[in-house]
């Protein structure tokens, strides 16, 4: 049987931002209010700002760097502690060995810049292609939302129709009840006959009654994934019948997934940001050229200071650093070949997606008109059943049996129906671009 599970963050919402919410609710409107307040994409959209944070962290070693400061000093040395003597060829005068205390001020700009620094450049890179990587990635759960929430409207629309069939088997079985009680008080009819009837309204009670408890779960289900409370009351906007696909040549559609879909380019700028990290890792054996320098004031007070200042260029040449630059690159290495194969990956599932949407689509187009006519014989089957059975010339066993046959056939094609739209989310999915694609699929205006 079809069905659409969600897991993890997707199965939740953050509920306490979500206004609350009564009346109907459209296919339309479920999915807007899971692409705002489903976990999923709340998760993933803090995980973007994260990765622009670090990026940002990143950028810093590129640009210059500048701070201020102002001091001052209260001193006094001990020229004794720092090797210094002095000795005096006048007798009786020796030179003070603690100086002291004395005080300046100091207030002073100082600037430092990276000018070439190639692992530091390509870590910024690195870092800007993990921030486009959660952008997809964003993108990508936004359409696992609408695939999510889009499914658990489905299923309430499947419940529903479930329900509604079930009570009109409830009512065919009452009156048939009705009919055998009528013909029994006649004495036309044998006691076995009426028991029967009564089995299968009482069946078809509990069917009922088991029916009407799944929609519920499944109104509390499609709820907890859009951030409405489950003590909220609300009902569905009609229904989503069948609906051909639009015409799509499986070869194209796979062609335009290559290219739009979110997770596949979100492994392709992962595979590029560590390619750079990689190139970043063997940068570490390049020197690097940095500049320095300060200006400042510096005397006994402001008033009686004057202008210093100190310039340093310095040039960096490793030449041993404990082998942490043949770890780093042991690492990148790694990290580089664990992202190219995610990519094939990616790639194969693209396809799969693509290829078992269309394979569904297909077949649950077959089942709907093969369901329908099947609803069609069995209406049709469950007439003539019951005239036999009025005019006496039968029992009621083929009645039973042909309004069950009745109740399989709407149930077969209620879950056809179910298994195309979900076929049609799932090819909308597949190509990338799930909430605009809806609306095409679906005829969502």
């Amino acid at each position: 049987n079809t069905s659409v599970q969600t897991q993890g963050p997707y199965s939740g919402s953050a509920g306490a931002a979500a206004p609350p919410f009564s009346g109907t609710l459209s296919f339309k409107e479920a999915i807007q209010r899971g692409l705002a307040f489903n976990l999923g994409g709340i998760g993933l959209d803090e995980a973007v700002l994260q990765a622009r944070g670090q990026s940002r962290v990143s950028r810093f070693t590129l640009l210059p760097n500048l701070t201020s400061s102002v001091s001052e000093t209260v001193q006094q040395t001990n020229l004794r502690a720092l090797g210094i003597r002095f000795s005096s060829p006048i007798p009786g005068f020796r030179f003070p060995s603690v100086v002291g205390p004395y005080n300046y001020f100091d207030l002073r700009a100082r600037l430092t810049q990276n000018i070439a620094n190639v692992t530091d450049l390509k870590n910024y890179r690195s870092s800007q292609e993990v921030v486009r990587a959660n952008e997809q990635s964003l993108s990508d759960a936004k359409d696992l939302v609408v695939m999510g929430v889009g499914g658990a409207y489905l299923q309430v629309v499947a419940a529903a129709a479930r329900v509604e069939a079930e009570r009109a088997q409830v009512d065919t079985a009452q009156a048939l009840f009705d009919q055998a009680s009528q013909q029994r008080t006649a004495g036309v009819l044998a006691l076995t006959d009426l028991n029967r009837s009564e089995v299968q309204l009482l069946t078809e009670r509990q069917r009922m009654v088991s029916l009407e408890n799944d929609l519920s779960k499944q109104k509390i289900n499609l709820a907890r994934l859009i951030g409405i409370p489950a003590t909220d009351r609300f009902e569905i906007v009609g229904d989503v019948p069948f609906a051909a696909a639009p015409a799509l040549d499986e070869e194209a559609t796979l062609k335009q997934a290559y290219e739009k879909r979110a997770y596949l380019k979100a492994a392709e700028s992962q595979v590029r940001a560590a390619t750079l990290a990689h190139a970043a890792a063997r940068a570490e054996r390049l020197p690097s050229l940095s500049l320095s320098g300060d200006y400042g004031a510096i005397g006994t007070n402001p008033s009686q200071s004057h202008g210093t200042f100190s310039v340093v260029g310095t040039l960096s040449v490793p030449i041993w650093i404990g082998g942490r630059t043949e770890g780093d690159i042991q690492q990148a290495e790694a990290a580089l070949a664990q992202r190219r194969a995610e990519l094939e990956d990616a790639r194969s599932r693209v396809e799969s997606d693509v290829r078992n949407a269309f394979l569904d689509l297909r077949a649950a187009s077959q089942q709907v008109e093969v369901a329908r006519r099947n609803i069609e014989v069995s209406k049709q089957n469950l007439v003539l059943t019951r005239q036999r059975f009025t005019a006496g010339v039968s029992d009621n066993v083929e009645v039973v049996q042909a309004q069950q046959s009745v109740a399989s056939a709407e149930l077969d094609y209620i879950d056809s129906v179910f298994a195309h739209n979900v076929a049609k989310l799932t090819l909308a999915r597949a190509v990338s671009g799930a909430d605009q694609n809806i609306a095409r699929f679906f005829n969502i205006h």
